[in-house]
């Protein structure tokens, strides 16, 4: 069997959006969530989520691109800022630093893992302020597992997406890996987002690419009327299939079992 850590992102964003995770959570369908520590949802979110732990891990979904600061800014600003090299370092510093006190506020602990909404922790400039991070709060051995965008694998139908991720996140594994972070060798689930995606499909073809240990990205969610969600439709149809029978099928047709990634990161 092939393990798979599969990754719901956004926990937090929406009581929509939590739901759908959490349900897929209890059911054994995903392994990790990924938390936006400063929603005001979170509080009742890590309620919900924590009994659900170890089996199903929580990380701190980094973003700076969400309305939850005054950090926040279009994610084609962050991916000019910091390919120009003028990422302004101390708002970032500050941002992070209030998302992982406002995470351990509530779940009691540090995060198992870091990734970042839309990729911005593995930027230039942005990524120095994500090892920073670690090494005021992790101590020891017990370190974070980490997302690495880098070593995107099967892009499906986004090859543009995924020249253009690739590229800007170019050298991130190499430098996690100098500072003696885990992750996976192989990243998956990027894909348009668009609700009318033929999601079946394209998950068969990430289960059938993926290597053994490898990590996988999710968005799903539960139906709610959110015109300010631009991929609401995404969102329900990932959870549908990913809670079907079709889903559960599809893992034993690929020889995949799902795990967390504490287990697998390497």
């Amino acid at each position: 069997m092939k393990r798979l850590v599969l990754c719901a992102d956004d926990f937090a964003q929406s009581r929509a959006i939590s739901r759908g995770i959490l349900d897929l959570a209890e059911a054994g369908r995903i392994t990790a969530t990924s938390v936006f520590s400063l929603s005001e949802h979170w509080m009742e979110g890590a309620r919900q989520l924590k009994p659900l732990s170890p089996r199903v891990e929580a990380g701190l979904h980094l973003t700076l691109t969400e309305p939850f600061d005054d950090t926040a800014r279009p994610l084609g600003r962050w991916l000019l800022m910091s390919q120009a090299g003028c990422v302004p370092r101390q708002a970032v510093r500050r941002s992070f630093e209030a998302q992982l006190m406002r995470f351990c506020e509530e779940w009691g602990e540090l995060p198992a893992y870091l990734d970042g909404h839309q990729h911005v922790h593995a930027l230039p400039g942005i990524r120095d302020e994500v090892f920073a991070l670690i090494e005021r709060h992790w101590t020891g051995a017990s370190r974070p597992w980490i997302r690495l965008p880098d070593r995107l694998g099967h892009p499906g139908q986004s090859r543009f997406k995924a020249s253009v991720l690739t590229f800007c996140c170019r050298g991130f594994a190499r430098q996690a890996a100098q500072r003696g972070l885990t992750s996976h060798a192989w990243f998956g689930g990027l894909y348009s987002l668009s609700g009318d995606a033929a999601y079946r499909a394209l998950m068969r073809e990430w289960l059938a690419a993926c290597p053994d240990g490898a990590l996988m990205m999710c968005h799903p969610g539960m139906p709610a009327t959110n015109p300010a969600d631009p991929i609401a439709r995404a969102r329900v149809n990932e959870y549908r299939y990913l809670a079907s029978p079709a889903f559960a099928e599809d893992l034993r047709s690929a020889g995949v079992e799902l795990v967390t990634g504490s287990r697998t990161a390497g």
